[in-house]
């Protein structure tokens, strides 16, 4: 390139006007609140299942679930799995344990309510609000729990402590003793 007037001109034109662009986004609006960061799993307290083998079966078949389709009224691998399907499902396949089919249903079964710093592996895990509960996940350890969250998703481990999960939980239910 020739080093006119004009090429020149451009030359220090394109970084300053990436310095203000720059400038510009960063003070164009107020910056995003950030969720607090999650503790650190050491900050769960392990707390040992009532029956550990059960627990250890039932842990590893949903686990292994992991990946799985969503599907609304699913109750098996072959068909995917809505929440309560993947949770009726584990426990009657590991434990020949049956229990009812809807979350709303699982939520009203007698047995203790657990706070969440109680958690034991295996506890079920109850998300809604306004006092309708509409998911229910297994409690695995740490903080996570594994679910069937929604259509177009799968099977999947999250965190109780993450933002969604955490101002939605409604409680938990023990169904190993």
């Amino acid at each position: 390139m020739h080093n006119t007037p004009v090429s020149r001109h451009r030359t220090w034109r394109l970084p300053l006007l990436l310095a203000v662009a720059a400038g510009l986004s960063a003070c164009g609006h107020a910056p995003a609140k950030r969720a607090p960061p999650p503790p650190a799993t050491a900050s769960w307290p392990q707390v040992a299942p009532g029956d550990p083998a059960a627990a250890s079966s039932v842990l590893m078949r949903a686990l292994g679930l992991v990946g799985t389709p969503y599907r609304y009224g699913g109750n098996t691998p072959e068909s995917g799995f809505d929440c309560s399907g993947l949770v009726s499902y584990v426990y009657r396949d590991m434990l020949a344990l049956n229990l009812p089919r809807t979350s709303r249903e699982l939520a009203a079964i007698q047995g203790p309510r657990i706070e969440p710093r109680q958690l034991a592996n295996g506890d079920l895990v109850f998300f809604g609000d306004k006092g309708n509960v509409w998911h229910v996940g297994i409690y695995v350890g740490e903080g996570r729990f594994v679910h069937a969250p929604s259509t177009g998703g799968t099977v999947r481990l999250d965190r109780l402590d993450g933002p969604y999960w955490r101002d939605h939980y409604t409680g938990a239910k023990r169904v190993l003793r």
